[in-house]
């Protein structure tokens, strides 16, 4: 029996997560980015752990706690994939201390200081004391560990501090009591500004105010010291979905995000200063088990906080700003509809301005051309202009479906709240495919008369997420692509029809199939002499056939070269399996989101966007849509963004299934940043548009 080369080379998922997140790590630890910019991606290192622990290890401790037998090689994987996480978190953790202590001892050089309670002046003290009875007071209300058996009803998204109380008797006697108390970051933030003092600004974090209030959060029970430990724990945020089909679809997912508010702890750090007296009393009421994570720390938690530490005015301590571009190839058409209908557009935010792509709603929701609007939507902005154009579309008498993922992780409670206020406007809201995800980003805009319209983008329809994701969002009237559309909106609508797609690659009705087959076309033409290969831009790659397919292609000689920002089961430089793989993971100031593939073809390059990665959830068990490219000018654009991402060698690190994160090399000594290089190309070709348009105006 022939032996499987492979066999070995696929990287858990989660493992490789945490190589990711390292990158992120290695960036706040990195002397040419900005310092308060080091402070933010400490932020989101910890942000991210956090939800990885919710979410990731909370699925691995399940599967380890399963006690069916037919489970048993499942449950012993999850056992070693727990102790391998555990392993690199405590690894990681001490880098992580070392470089929050690294940059914060660099900010005293820039003459802003992070102070502690021990290091409080007189007059600092004075103003802290105002604090409390302005701010504070009524805010923090304490509870005896005493009088409580566990602690169910607190939650993991905040910071708790364990405090232990003294008495001191006559004849030496000592008593101690305990409570804990909740920090309100909500309501205050996590850093007090304090008064600025001899050109130096002071701040505290919200923990050390606090400590330094004790005394008048216990005054006139008696104690005489005071101490207070910091503590935070990560609860299981899988969600218990009833399927009582009484309750309706929404009322279903509350319930939900109530459930997972009581999830099981699965993660707990605290101050390693933190006495033993004092941390039995937390550990005993958080109920923990052996595959828990316990973890000794440092006195401040929930770093995520640090991404909105105050800047003090410092800008030059920041990135400098990068102004949207106003993408002059559209913006000076009269109307942006019959501009698409001409030409295919695209925009790459957040580089080009994401008003433009807001204007083509607009413009569909007033215009008397326009019939109808199909969208679907899988996170929505706080105060959403997408949904503001939507319903008034809706009260201009258009036709508009909104089809709305209520299980988005994490934004279940403002897709609901959203939705309600789309079904008040008259707006049929679609709640997506019984056990499926809708993750894809698709618009139809039905017209009266001539040509209809589509729009196929890489992220989601919001406006937060366009100022800090790179995604792509083609604008297309090309009846083949508007058609295929359709026919998505039909198969969400109604699941159960036969339903054919001839442009677009759908999952889960064919998309990983068009995929294996556009790889299988590129090993057929390097045997056949013919240029090959494959070029890919993504956020994940885990799914075990799209990973030995790249392997079969590597082995046959065919150049693959990835960018890949997250989870990424390949192992490459394996002789004869993985030898003509190269991935580069790239961290810089925006997160790297597009989904962008790229095939030679034989020398006809063919090129597709869309939102799925190449993971089991995007091409089994979601409703994603990937579509062709076929405007040259666009297909230029979609290449020269992964080739960029592909020289990056300032910004990005070799991802190897290894873990060794080492700086990318491009084969050029020359430094060069993929984002960088990017945004100055887009302006310099917005000028030479306007100049042309000033050009034309003037004869």
């Amino acid at each position: 029996m022939k032996r499987d080369k492979t066999s070995g080379c696929y990287l858990d998922r989660d493992v490789s997560w945490m190589y990711f997140n390292r990158r992120i790590l290695q960036e706040a630890c990195k002397d040419n980015v900005p310092l308060l910019e080091r402070l933010s991606f400490l932020g989101i290192y910890s942000n991210n752990l956090d939800e990885f622990f919710r979410v990731r290890v909370a699925s691995q401790n399940r599967i380890a706690e399963c006690q069916k037998r037919e489970a048993a090689k499942e449950r012993e994987h999850a056992k070693e994939v727990i102790k391998r996480i555990t392993k690199l978190n405590s690894e990681y953790s001490k880098e992580y201390e070392a470089a929050v202590t690294e940059v914060m001892r660099k900010l005293r050089d820039e003459n802003i200081y992070l102070i502690s309670d021990k290091e409080v002046t007189d007059d600092q003290m004075a103003f802290i004391r105002a604090y409390y009875e302005e701010k504070l007071s009524g805010l923090i209300i304490p509870v005896w560990f005493s009088s409580i058996k566990q602690l169910d009803y607190e939650t993991d998204e905040s910071i708790y501090l364990a405090v232990r109380l003294t008495k001191y008797g006559a004849e030496k006697r000592v008593a101690y009591d305990y409570a804990f108390l909740e920090l309100p970051v909500k309501a205050c933030g996590r850093f007090v500004r304090l008064p600025d003092c001899d050109g130096k600004n002071y701040l505290m974090y919200l923990d050390d105010v606090v400590r330094c209030c004790l005394p008048f959060i216990f005054r006139g029970l008696g104690f005489d010291k005071f101490e207070a430990y910091a503590f935070k724990f990560t609860r299981d945020a899988e969600m218990e979905i009833d399927n009582d089909l009484r309750a309706g679809v929404l009322q279903r997912i509350s319930k939900g995000v109530k459930s997972r508010k009581r999830g099981e702890p699965l993660r707990i750090i605290y101050d390693e200063e933190m006495p033993k007296d004092l941390s039995r009393r937390v550990l005993d009421r958080l109920v923990l088990d052996k595959l828990d994570t316990v973890l000794r720390g440092g006195r401040h938690h929930n770093h995520k906080d640090l991404m909105k530490f105050p800047d003090c005015g410092r800008k030059d301590l920041k990135y400098p700003e990068w102004k949207p571009i106003m993408k002059a190839d559209i913006e000076c058409e009269d109307s942006i509809l019959d501009a698409i209908r001409k030409k295919d557009r695209f925009i790459h935010v957040p580089y080009h301005n994401f008003s433009t792509f807001l204007r083509v709603l607009q413009e569909a929701s007033e215009s008397r051309q326009v019939k109808s609007i199909k969208i679907t939507l899988y996170r929505l902005a706080s105060d959403s202009k997408v949904v503001r154009a939507l319903i008034g579309a809706a009260r201009n008498g258009k036709k508009v479906t909104v089809v709305i993922e209520l299980l988005a992780r994490f934004d279940e409670s403002s897709n609901i709240y959203w939705s309600k206020r789309m079904q008040e406007a008259g707006i049929n809201v679609v709640f997506g495919v019984e056990g499926l995800k809708v993750h894809s980003k698709v618009i139809h805009i039905g017209m009266k008369t001539g040509a209809d319209i589509a729009c196929v983008s890489t992220g989601n329809f919001h406006e937060g997420n366009a100022k800090a994701y790179t995604d792509c969002i083609l604008m297309t009237a090309s009846p083949r692509i508007v058609k295929d559309v359709v026919n998505v909106f039909n198969f969400i609508e109604h699941p159960y029809r036969p339903v054919k797609f001839h442009e677009l690659l759908v999952s889960p009705n064919a998309m990983k199939n068009r995929f294996v087959a556009l790889i299988n076309a590129e090993i057929r033409n390097k045997q056949c002499g013919k240029p090959a290969y494959i070029k890919a831009k993504v956020n994940h790659i885990t799914d075990l056939v799209m990973v030995k397919k790249l392997y079969e292609a590597s082995a046959n000689g065919v150049k693959v070269d990835l960018v890949v920002r997250g989870n990424c089961s390949l192992v490459t430089g394996v002789p004869g399996v993985s030898d003509n793989i190269r991935i580069n993971g790239i961290i810089d100031r925006y997160l790297e989101h597009s989904r962008i593939f790229v095939f030679a073809a034989g020398g006809e390059e063919k090129v597709f966007i869309g939102s799925a990665d190449w993971m089991p959830r995007n091409l089994d068990n979601r409703v994603e849509v990937v579509t062709p490219v076929y405007d040259p000018e666009i297909k230029e654009e979609m290449v020269r963004i992964v080739d960029a991402g592909l020289k990056d060698n300032m910004q990005g690190r070799i991802v190897d299934g290894r873990g060794s994160n080492e700086p990318w090399q491009n084969g050029d000594s020359e430094p060069f940043r993929s984002q960088e290089y990017l945004y100055d190309y887009y302006l310099k070709e917005n000028a030479e548009q306007n100049s042309k348009t000033d050009g034309e105006q003037i004869d």
